[in-house]
């Protein structure tokens, strides 16, 4: 089991930035990739961002472009979720999920999803 608990939501205005995090623990705790995902209203599930286990390799959604960075702790306790220059088309509920092996992009690839935490960016 991988227990995830996530953290950092809130509203902030167009261009601004937010950290999110997210701490896993549980069995097999540091042993997974870790991805990031969110829905907006009306919308499905996205793939935001992930990380491997190791820490050494990022995959990104295409509509990141450079503003959303994803980086996890030297002791592989939480992962973040860096976000810059947003905008109210990133409002969305972001969750945390653990890799549970196939394409990282790909959201059939997790499991033991967090809770999520709020995001929302006013104009």
């Amino acid at each position: 089991q991988v227990l995830l608990v996530e953290s950092g939501g809130g509203l902030v205005q167009a261009g601004g930035s937010l950290r999110l995090s997210c701490v896993a623990s549980g069995r097999a705790l540091g042993s997974h990739g870790m991805g990031w995902f969110r829905q907006a209203p009306g919308k499905e599930r996205e793939f935001v961002g992930a990380i491997t286990a190791s820490g050494e390799s990022l995959y990104y959604a295409d509509y990141v472009k450079g503003r959303f960075t994803v980086s996890r702790d030297s002791a592989k306790k939480t992962v973040y979720l860096d976000m810059n220059s947003l905008t109210p088309e990133d409002t969305a509920v972001y969750y945390c999920a653990a890799h549970i092996g196939g394409i990282y992009y790909d959201i059939s690839s997790y499991g033991a999803w967090g809770q999520g935490t709020q995001v929302t960016v006013s104009s």
